[in-house]
């Protein structure tokens, strides 16, 4: 009989924010596999675990995934963990686990923290529904493009960013989103936590200048009724452009499509640019 994949959440950072479940199961699996052992072994050390600890990462993970599933097989059960908050959400994990359900071993989830649950709980943005994208590109380019694509959805929008990339997004998140509430939180549950709210052009100012460190995550609330009619017309128009249409003839396909007149269609495009 093989053995169970234990998928652990772990604190984001205050260590207390682990559940009761998650500190026995780590302490009575066989090993634990996790993203950088020395950052799990804080932890472990912290609630007494004495457990075998394997590297399991992005560079590594196609290799490991194998060594996890022969342990598996002969029995053992093992843990996985990320270094903070709940494997799999941007974090490895996803290979071993799609492999342990194809083969019919047993996978046991354990919730807890993720950092953009927890920035969207002390927000003020609604969450009835979100959007989670997260890590947004790292170019400019490809980064303005998947927010456009994103402009019109009726939800809050939540992704992670890089400390080094702060600034950049926020200014592509002013010319998509304009005077869109914009959360920003850092080190969620850490010493040094902090939430700032506003346009993406107010948190432009807020944040420039100063050295922006720890783990980043910003919401975006949703799209309002206007918000969405005027995404859809430009979203329409490009797609007719894209698809081999002049320009007069993409602005009167988009006014059938979207049931406003060519008039409306021309000033909208002419506000985008």
């Amino acid at each position: 009989m093989g053995g169970t994949l234990y998928v652990v959440a772990t604190p984001i950072g205050n260590l207390e924010d682990i559940t009761y479940r998650a500190v026995r199961t780590l302490r009575e699996v066989s090993r634990i596999a996790c993203e950088d052992t020395r950052h799990t072994r804080r932890l472990l050390d912290h609630y007494g675990i004495d457990r075998p600890a394997v590297s399991y990462h992005e560079h590594n993970e196609r290799e490991r995934t194998e060594d996890l599933l022969n342990w598996l097989r002969g029995g053992e059960d093992i843990a996985l963990v990320s270094d903070a908050g709940t494997p799999l959400i941007s974090d490895p994990g996803y290979r071993v686990v799609e492999a342990a359900v194809r083969e019919g071993i047993k996978v046991v989830p354990l919730p807890g923290p993720a950092a953009f649950v927890t920035a969207l709980m002390a927000s003020g943005l609604p969450t009835d529904a979100f959007y989670y994208g997260g890590f947004l590109p790292a170019r400019s380019g490809q980064r303005r493009r998947t927010l456009e694509t994103l402009a019109e959805i009726g939800c809050v929008l939540a992704f992670y960013e890089a400390p080094h990339r702060l600034l950049e997004a926020l200014a592509d998140m002013d010319v998509v989103f304009g005077k869109r509430t914009v959360v920003v939180s850092r080190e969620l549950t850490k010493l040094h936590e902090e939430f700032a709210r506003g346009t993406a052009a107010e948190l432009l100012t807020v944040f420039t200048g100063r050295g922006v460190k720890g783990e980043i995550t910003i919401l975006i609330d949703k799209a309002g009724e206007v918000e969405r009619e005027i995404a859809s017309i430009r979203t329409v128009f490009e797609r007719h452009v894209n698809g081999g249409l002049s320009r007069m003839d993409a602005m009167k396909a988009t006014a059938r499509d979207c049931g406003v007149s060519k008039r409306e269609v021309y000033a909208e495009l002419e506000r985008a640019e």
